[in-house]
Protein backbone atom coordinates (compact mmCIF):
# COMPACT_ATOMS: atom_id res chain seq x y z
CA UNK A 1 0.00 0.00 0.00
CA UNK A 2 1.60 3.26 -1.19
CA UNK A 3 0.73 6.05 1.23
CA UNK A 4 0.68 9.71 0.22
CA UNK A 5 0.12 12.71 2.46
CA UNK A 6 -2.24 15.39 1.14
CA UNK A 7 -2.16 18.62 3.13
CA UNK A 8 -4.76 21.31 2.40
CA UNK A 9 -4.16 24.85 3.62
CA UNK A 10 -6.68 27.33 4.96
CA UNK A 11 -7.64 28.76 1.57
CA UNK A 12 -8.14 25.23 0.19
CA UNK A 13 -10.78 24.40 2.82
CA UNK A 14 -12.29 27.86 3.28
CA UNK A 15 -15.53 27.22 1.38
CA UNK A 16 -17.73 24.30 0.33
CA UNK A 17 -16.70 24.84 -3.28
CA UNK A 18 -13.01 24.70 -2.49
CA UNK A 19 -13.41 21.72 -0.18
CA UNK A 20 -15.10 19.96 -3.10
CA UNK A 21 -12.01 20.67 -5.19
CA UNK A 22 -9.84 19.25 -2.41
CA UNK A 23 -11.99 16.13 -2.29
CA UNK A 24 -11.48 15.73 -6.05
CA UNK A 25 -7.71 15.52 -5.35
CA UNK A 26 -8.30 12.93 -2.60
CA UNK A 27 -10.60 10.87 -4.81
CA UNK A 28 -8.09 10.93 -7.67
CA UNK A 29 -5.36 9.65 -5.33
CA UNK A 30 -7.63 6.76 -4.30
CA UNK A 31 -8.54 6.02 -7.94
CA UNK A 32 -4.81 5.96 -8.77
CA UNK A 33 -4.27 3.25 -6.17
CA UNK A 34 -2.84 5.34 -3.33
CA UNK A 35 -3.86 5.41 0.32
CA UNK A 36 -4.17 9.12 1.19
CA UNK A 37 -3.65 10.58 4.65
CA UNK A 38 -5.21 14.04 4.69
CA UNK A 39 -3.94 16.93 6.82
CA UNK A 40 -6.07 20.08 7.10
CA UNK A 41 -5.55 23.62 8.33
CA UNK A 42 -8.23 25.78 9.92
CA UNK A 43 -10.77 27.11 7.44
CA UNK A 44 -9.92 30.47 5.89
CA UNK A 45 -7.91 33.41 7.11
CA UNK A 46 -8.31 36.19 9.66
CA UNK A 47 -11.85 37.54 9.69
CA UNK A 48 -13.43 34.23 8.75
CA UNK A 49 -15.18 32.63 11.76
CA UNK A 50 -12.99 29.53 12.32
CA UNK A 51 -9.59 30.87 11.18
CA UNK A 52 -6.72 30.67 13.67
CA UNK A 53 -6.26 34.44 13.98
CA UNK A 54 -10.01 34.94 14.39
CA UNK A 55 -10.09 32.49 17.31
CA UNK A 56 -7.07 34.14 18.91
CA UNK A 57 -8.74 37.55 18.60
CA UNK A 58 -11.33 36.37 21.14
CA UNK A 59 -8.64 36.48 23.84
CA UNK A 60 -6.97 39.46 25.53
CA UNK A 61 -3.30 39.95 24.69
CA UNK A 62 -2.20 39.60 28.33
CA UNK A 63 -4.15 36.36 28.74
CA UNK A 64 -2.66 34.91 25.54
CA UNK A 65 0.87 35.70 26.68
CA UNK A 66 0.36 34.46 30.24
CA UNK A 67 -1.62 31.31 29.47
CA UNK A 68 -0.21 29.72 26.32
CA UNK A 69 -1.77 26.36 27.19
CA UNK A 70 -5.19 28.00 26.88
CA UNK A 71 -4.16 29.76 23.66
CA UNK A 72 -3.23 26.41 22.14
CA UNK A 73 -6.54 24.91 23.21
CA UNK A 74 -8.64 27.57 21.50
CA UNK A 75 -6.69 27.62 18.23
CA UNK A 76 -6.85 23.82 18.01
CA UNK A 77 -10.61 24.24 17.61
CA UNK A 78 -10.09 25.61 14.10
CA UNK A 79 -8.39 22.51 12.75
CA UNK A 80 -10.78 20.19 14.62
CA UNK A 81 -13.77 21.86 12.96
CA UNK A 82 -12.04 21.67 9.57
CA UNK A 83 -11.25 17.96 10.03
CA UNK A 84 -14.80 16.98 10.97
CA UNK A 85 -16.39 19.10 8.22
CA UNK A 86 -14.05 17.54 5.64
CA UNK A 87 -14.99 14.04 6.84
CA UNK A 88 -18.67 14.93 6.52
CA UNK A 89 -18.22 16.09 2.93
CA UNK A 90 -16.06 13.09 2.04
CA UNK A 91 -18.88 10.87 3.31
CA UNK A 92 -21.29 12.69 0.99
CA UNK A 93 -18.96 11.80 -1.89
CA UNK A 94 -18.90 8.11 -0.94
CA UNK A 95 -15.54 8.15 0.86
CA UNK A 96 -15.38 6.88 4.46
CA UNK A 97 -13.13 9.11 6.57
CA UNK A 98 -12.14 9.41 10.23
CA UNK A 99 -11.21 12.75 11.90
CA UNK A 100 -8.15 12.71 14.16
CA UNK A 101 -6.48 15.33 16.33
CA UNK A 102 -2.70 15.57 16.09
CA UNK A 103 -2.43 13.64 19.35
CA UNK A 104 -4.76 10.90 18.12
CA UNK A 105 -2.61 10.71 14.99
CA UNK A 106 0.36 9.94 17.24
CA UNK A 107 2.23 13.26 17.27
CA UNK A 108 3.82 13.58 20.73
CA UNK A 109 5.51 16.89 21.52
CA UNK A 110 7.16 18.69 24.40
CA UNK A 111 5.18 21.19 26.49
CA UNK A 112 6.40 24.38 24.79
CA UNK A 113 2.86 25.62 24.16
CA UNK A 114 2.33 27.70 20.96
CA UNK A 115 5.70 26.50 19.63
CA UNK A 116 6.06 22.82 20.52
CA UNK A 117 8.76 20.50 19.19
CA UNK A 118 8.29 16.90 18.12
CA UNK A 119 9.47 14.19 20.52
CA UNK A 120 8.04 11.04 18.98
CA UNK A 121 5.50 9.85 16.40
CA UNK A 122 3.34 6.73 16.72
CA UNK A 123 0.94 6.51 13.74
CA UNK A 124 -0.75 3.34 15.03
CA UNK A 125 -4.26 4.79 14.74
CA UNK A 126 -3.60 6.04 11.22
CA UNK A 127 -2.40 2.62 10.06
CA UNK A 128 -5.47 0.92 11.50
CA UNK A 129 -7.77 3.38 9.72
CA UNK A 130 -5.92 2.86 6.43
CA UNK A 131 -6.17 -0.92 6.83
CA UNK A 132 -9.94 -0.51 7.12
CA UNK A 133 -9.96 1.24 3.75
CA UNK A 134 -10.83 4.62 5.26
CA UNK A 135 -9.17 8.04 4.95
CA UNK A 136 -7.64 9.59 8.10
CA UNK A 137 -8.23 13.37 8.19
CA UNK A 138 -5.70 14.78 10.65
CA UNK A 139 -5.77 18.22 12.23
CA UNK A 140 -2.62 20.02 11.12
CA UNK A 141 -0.54 22.28 13.32
CA UNK A 142 -1.04 20.31 16.53
CA UNK A 143 0.10 17.48 18.76
CA UNK A 144 -0.20 16.45 22.40
CA UNK A 145 2.28 16.50 25.28
CA UNK A 146 3.00 13.75 27.81
CA UNK A 147 0.30 15.16 30.12
CA UNK A 148 -2.38 14.92 27.43
CA UNK A 149 -2.61 18.68 26.82
CA UNK A 150 -3.05 19.88 23.25
CA UNK A 151 -0.05 21.68 21.79
CA UNK A 152 0.63 23.57 18.57
CA UNK A 153 3.74 23.50 16.40
CA UNK A 154 4.01 27.24 15.65
CA UNK A 155 3.17 29.17 12.50
CA UNK A 156 3.19 27.01 9.38
CA UNK A 157 2.72 23.99 11.60
CA UNK A 158 0.28 22.23 9.27
CA UNK A 159 3.07 21.84 6.72
CA UNK A 160 5.22 20.44 9.51
CA UNK A 161 2.45 18.01 10.52
CA UNK A 162 2.31 16.73 6.94
CA UNK A 163 6.06 16.12 6.88
CA UNK A 164 6.06 14.48 10.33
CA UNK A 165 3.39 12.01 9.20
CA UNK A 166 5.03 11.52 5.80
CA UNK A 167 8.30 10.46 7.39
CA UNK A 168 6.72 8.28 10.11
CA UNK A 169 4.55 6.46 7.53
CA UNK A 170 7.34 6.27 4.93
CA UNK A 171 4.99 7.91 2.44
CA UNK A 172 5.67 7.89 -1.29
CA UNK A 173 5.35 11.69 -1.32
CA UNK A 174 3.96 14.63 0.61
CA UNK A 175 1.60 16.86 -1.37
CA UNK A 176 1.15 20.41 -0.08
CA UNK A 177 -1.97 21.95 -1.63
CA UNK A 178 -2.31 25.72 -1.65
CA UNK A 179 -3.70 28.50 -3.86
CA UNK A 180 -0.70 28.83 -6.23
CA UNK A 181 0.56 26.51 -8.98
CA UNK A 182 3.87 25.82 -7.23
CA UNK A 183 6.99 27.58 -6.04
CA UNK A 184 7.86 30.57 -8.20
CA UNK A 185 11.19 32.04 -9.26
CA UNK A 186 10.06 35.22 -7.46
CA UNK A 187 6.92 36.67 -5.92
CA UNK A 188 4.55 37.05 -8.92
CA UNK A 189 3.04 40.13 -7.28
CA UNK A 190 6.46 41.77 -7.72
CA UNK A 191 7.84 40.11 -10.84
CA UNK A 192 5.38 39.80 -13.72
CA UNK A 193 7.57 37.26 -15.54
CA UNK A 194 8.06 34.97 -12.52
CA UNK A 195 7.62 31.32 -13.46
CA UNK A 196 6.79 28.08 -11.66
CA UNK A 197 9.85 26.05 -10.67
CA UNK A 198 9.43 22.47 -11.95
CA UNK A 199 12.03 20.82 -9.70
CA UNK A 200 14.11 22.10 -6.84
CA UNK A 201 16.28 20.58 -4.12
CA UNK A 202 15.44 20.45 -0.41
CA UNK A 203 18.40 22.70 0.38
CA UNK A 204 17.38 25.34 -2.16
CA UNK A 205 13.77 25.37 -0.93
CA UNK A 206 14.94 25.53 2.67
CA UNK A 207 16.96 28.65 1.84
CA UNK A 208 14.08 30.28 -0.05
CA UNK A 209 11.58 29.46 2.70
CA UNK A 210 13.94 30.55 5.45
CA UNK A 211 14.62 33.85 3.68
CA UNK A 212 11.03 34.89 3.17
CA UNK A 213 9.29 32.73 0.54
CA UNK A 214 5.96 31.74 2.12
CA UNK A 215 4.80 28.74 0.07
CA UNK A 216 6.08 26.16 2.57
CA UNK A 217 7.49 26.28 6.09
CA UNK A 218 11.26 25.63 6.53
CA UNK A 219 10.63 23.07 9.32
CA UNK A 220 8.48 21.01 6.96
CA UNK A 221 11.26 20.99 4.37
CA UNK A 222 13.86 20.01 6.97
CA UNK A 223 11.69 17.15 8.25
CA UNK A 224 10.98 15.78 4.75
CA UNK A 225 14.67 16.05 3.86
CA UNK A 226 15.67 13.95 6.89
CA UNK A 227 13.28 11.21 5.76
CA UNK A 228 14.12 11.71 2.05
CA UNK A 229 10.40 11.96 1.23
CA UNK A 230 9.66 14.09 -1.87
CA UNK A 231 7.46 17.15 -1.37
CA UNK A 232 5.15 18.41 -4.12
CA UNK A 233 3.62 21.91 -4.03
CA UNK A 234 0.28 21.86 -5.87
CA UNK A 235 -2.74 24.09 -6.48
CA UNK A 236 -6.08 22.86 -5.12
CA UNK A 237 -7.90 24.92 -7.72
CA UNK A 238 -6.04 23.72 -10.82
CA UNK A 239 -4.46 20.67 -12.41
CA UNK A 240 -1.01 22.25 -12.66
CA UNK A 241 1.85 19.77 -12.24
CA UNK A 242 3.33 21.83 -9.42
CA UNK A 243 6.84 21.89 -7.97
CA UNK A 244 8.69 18.71 -6.99
CA UNK A 245 11.13 19.06 -4.09
CA UNK A 246 13.66 16.28 -3.60
CA UNK A 247 17.31 15.69 -2.82
CA UNK A 248 18.60 16.34 -6.36
CA UNK A 249 16.47 19.20 -7.65
CA UNK A 250 16.69 20.09 -11.33
CA UNK A 251 19.95 18.56 -12.56
CA UNK A 252 19.25 19.54 -16.18
CA UNK A 253 18.73 23.28 -15.72
CA UNK A 254 21.54 25.57 -16.82
CA UNK A 255 20.44 28.40 -14.54
CA UNK A 256 22.83 29.21 -11.70
CA UNK A 257 19.98 30.37 -9.49
CA UNK A 258 16.50 29.00 -8.89
CA UNK A 259 14.77 31.86 -7.13
CA UNK A 260 14.86 35.26 -5.48
CA UNK A 261 13.11 36.28 -2.27
CA UNK A 262 13.44 38.94 0.42
CA UNK A 263 12.85 39.88 4.05
CA UNK A 264 11.79 43.40 4.97
CA UNK A 265 11.81 45.31 8.28
CA UNK A 266 15.55 45.00 8.78
CA UNK A 267 17.76 47.38 10.77
CA UNK A 268 21.47 47.87 10.10
CA UNK A 269 23.56 48.56 13.19
CA UNK A 270 27.07 50.03 13.06
CA UNK A 271 29.30 50.23 16.14
CA UNK A 272 32.68 51.96 15.69
CA UNK A 273 35.63 51.13 17.91
CA UNK A 274 36.93 54.71 17.79
CA UNK A 275 33.70 56.21 19.13
CA UNK A 276 33.59 53.77 22.06
CA UNK A 277 37.08 54.29 23.47
CA UNK A 278 38.06 51.67 26.04
CA UNK A 279 34.50 50.47 26.66
CA UNK A 280 34.79 46.73 27.34
CA UNK A 281 31.23 46.31 26.14
CA UNK A 282 32.45 46.80 22.56
CA UNK A 283 34.50 43.58 22.68
CA UNK A 284 31.65 41.45 23.99
CA UNK A 285 28.65 43.03 22.28
CA UNK A 286 27.79 39.94 20.20
CA UNK A 287 27.63 37.81 23.35
CA UNK A 288 25.59 40.47 25.14
CA UNK A 289 23.03 40.63 22.32
CA UNK A 290 22.80 36.83 22.21
CA UNK A 291 22.19 36.71 25.96
CA UNK A 292 19.28 39.11 25.40
CA UNK A 293 17.81 36.83 22.69
CA UNK A 294 18.47 39.33 19.90
CA UNK A 295 19.16 37.42 16.68
CA UNK A 296 21.79 38.94 14.36
CA UNK A 297 22.19 38.59 10.63
CA UNK A 298 24.66 39.73 7.95
CA UNK A 299 27.42 40.08 10.53
CA UNK A 300 30.61 41.83 9.34
CA UNK A 301 33.47 42.25 11.82
CA UNK A 302 36.30 44.63 10.89
CA UNK A 303 39.30 45.79 12.96
CA UNK A 304 37.65 49.14 13.69
CA UNK A 305 33.92 48.49 13.47
CA UNK A 306 31.15 45.89 13.74
CA UNK A 307 28.17 45.90 11.39
CA UNK A 308 25.14 43.62 11.56
CA UNK A 309 21.40 43.56 10.92
CA UNK A 310 18.46 42.69 13.19
CA UNK A 311 14.72 42.35 12.75
CA UNK A 312 12.88 45.62 13.40
CA UNK A 313 10.67 43.88 15.99
CA UNK A 314 13.74 43.84 18.25
CA UNK A 315 14.40 47.58 17.84
CA UNK A 316 13.54 48.76 21.37
CA UNK A 317 15.27 45.82 23.06
CA UNK A 318 18.34 46.36 20.87
CA UNK A 319 18.56 50.07 21.72
CA UNK A 320 18.10 49.52 25.45
CA UNK A 321 20.72 46.76 25.47
CA UNK A 322 23.30 48.88 23.64
CA UNK A 323 22.62 51.88 25.89
CA UNK A 324 22.94 49.73 29.02
CA UNK A 325 26.43 48.83 27.80
CA UNK A 326 27.21 52.55 27.37
CA UNK A 327 27.90 52.07 23.66
CA UNK A 328 27.69 54.64 20.90
CA UNK A 329 26.05 53.26 17.77
CA UNK A 330 24.25 54.12 14.55
CA UNK A 331 21.04 52.52 13.26
CA UNK A 332 19.76 52.65 9.70
CA UNK A 333 16.10 51.69 9.33
CA UNK A 334 13.56 50.66 6.66
CA UNK A 335 15.83 48.14 4.96
CA UNK A 336 15.28 44.80 3.22
CA UNK A 337 17.50 41.80 2.61
CA UNK A 338 17.37 40.31 -0.90
CA UNK A 339 18.31 36.61 -1.10
CA UNK A 340 19.42 35.05 -4.40
CA UNK A 341 19.36 31.25 -4.12
CA UNK A 342 20.82 28.48 -6.28
CA UNK A 343 23.01 25.46 -5.56
CA UNK A 344 24.72 25.70 -8.96
CA UNK A 345 26.31 29.07 -8.24
CA UNK A 346 28.91 27.39 -6.05
CA UNK A 347 32.33 27.75 -7.64
CA UNK A 348 31.00 29.89 -10.50
CA UNK A 349 32.98 33.16 -10.73
CA UNK A 350 31.21 36.45 -11.34
CA UNK A 351 27.75 35.74 -9.89
CA UNK A 352 28.08 38.41 -7.18
CA UNK A 353 29.45 40.83 -9.78
CA UNK A 354 26.41 40.27 -12.04
CA UNK A 355 24.05 40.90 -9.14
CA UNK A 356 25.82 44.11 -8.12
CA UNK A 357 25.98 45.31 -11.72
CA UNK A 358 22.24 44.70 -12.15
CA UNK A 359 21.51 46.74 -9.02
CA UNK A 360 23.95 49.49 -9.98
CA UNK A 361 22.21 49.95 -13.35
CA UNK A 362 19.02 50.72 -11.41
CA UNK A 363 20.91 53.13 -9.09
CA UNK A 364 20.22 50.87 -6.11
CA UNK A 365 22.71 51.32 -3.28
CA UNK A 366 23.90 48.06 -1.70
CA UNK A 367 24.53 48.64 2.00
CA UNK A 368 25.90 45.20 2.87
CA UNK A 369 26.44 41.77 1.30
CA UNK A 370 27.06 38.21 2.43
CA UNK A 371 27.18 34.83 0.74
CA UNK A 372 27.16 31.10 1.35
CA UNK A 373 27.66 28.18 -1.04
CA UNK A 374 24.11 28.61 -2.42
CA UNK A 375 22.83 32.03 -1.32
CA UNK A 376 23.91 35.63 -1.91
CA UNK A 377 22.37 38.39 0.22
CA UNK A 378 22.20 42.11 -0.50
CA UNK A 379 20.90 44.72 1.96
CA UNK A 380 19.03 47.60 0.33
CA UNK A 381 16.40 50.22 1.14
CA UNK A 382 12.81 48.97 1.50
CA UNK A 383 11.41 51.08 -1.32
CA UNK A 384 13.89 49.61 -3.84
CA UNK A 385 12.88 45.96 -3.35
CA UNK A 386 10.61 45.55 -6.38
CA UNK A 387 13.05 47.21 -8.73
CA UNK A 388 15.95 45.17 -7.31
CA UNK A 389 14.26 41.78 -7.61
CA UNK A 390 13.06 42.53 -11.14
CA UNK A 391 16.55 43.57 -12.25
CA UNK A 392 18.19 40.43 -10.82
CA UNK A 393 15.41 38.19 -12.18
CA UNK A 394 15.90 39.64 -15.66
CA UNK A 395 19.64 38.91 -15.65
CA UNK A 396 19.46 35.32 -14.39
CA UNK A 397 16.00 33.89 -15.06
CA UNK A 398 14.45 35.53 -18.13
Amino acid sequence: MDIIIQKFGGTSVSSKERRSMAINKIKKAIDDGFAPVVVVSAMGRKGEPYATDTLLSLLDEDFKNENKLASDLIVCCGEIISSVVMCNELKNRGIEAVPLTGGQAGILTDSSYTSASLIHTNPKNIKEILNEGKVPVVTGFQGVDSNGFLTTLGRGGSDTSASILGVSLNAKEIQIYTDVDGMMTADPRIVEKAEVIDKISYNEVFQLADQGAKVIHPKAVEMAMKGNIPLVIKNTMSDAVGTVIDVMGNTESKNYIVGITYQDNRLQVTINKSSNGNNEGYKHILDTLANNNISLDLINIFPNEKIFTVDAVDRELLISTLKNEGLNFEIREKLSKIAVVGSKMKGIPGVMAKILNALDKENIEVLQTADSHMTIWCLIEDDKVAKAINSIHKVFLE
